[in-house]
């Protein structure tokens, strides 16, 4: 969901030197109503070079349920509606959730598409920890 820290979350991933991948960074593309969707052929090509131990791939876009069978450990991120509002209210990476409209759809979403998203996932972690503790739980899930 928007504002639970994936992206800091894979940021820190990378800095400690894993293949990490945000796939808002040039992995999916706009829709006519706004949403986006990842690019699967790119997002199959990601998949099949085989060129880390891991691959933490980070994303919630309607079409990734097409490449759940190919993760092996999906965790879900999530955190409260106030503290999603202040995240989005306050970052400066990216823009999305500052409109009244897009958070309207943060907070429909969370309704509407975390209850499916955690019905998929393996895990859970709390975004509302200090982020290297996200970090090493979600290395301590993996295995890692």
């Amino acid at each position: 969901m928007s504002g639970t820290g994936k992206s800091s979350v894979i940021g820190a991933l990378a800095a400690r030197g894993y293949k990490a991948v945000d796939t808002d960074d040039g992995w999916c593309e706009t829709l006519p109503d706004g949403r986006q969707r990842w690019r699967e052929e790119a997002v199959e090509q990601l998949l099949a070079i085989e060129d880390a131990d891991v691959l933490f791939v980070a994303g919630c876009e309607e079409n990734q349920v097409r490449f759940h069978p190919r993760f092996d450990v999906i965790i879900l991120l999530s955190a409260p509606a106030e503290i999603l509002a202040g995240r989005l209210a306050s970052r400066t990476s990216n823009s999305y959730g500052k409109t009244p409209g897009e958070l309207r759809r943060v907070f429909d979403d969370l309704q509407v598409v975390e209850p499916l998203l955690r019905n998929a996932a393996d895990y859970e972690i709390s975004t509302t920890m200090p982020l290297n503790d996200v970090v090493t739980a979600v290395l301590r899930l993996i295995g890692a």
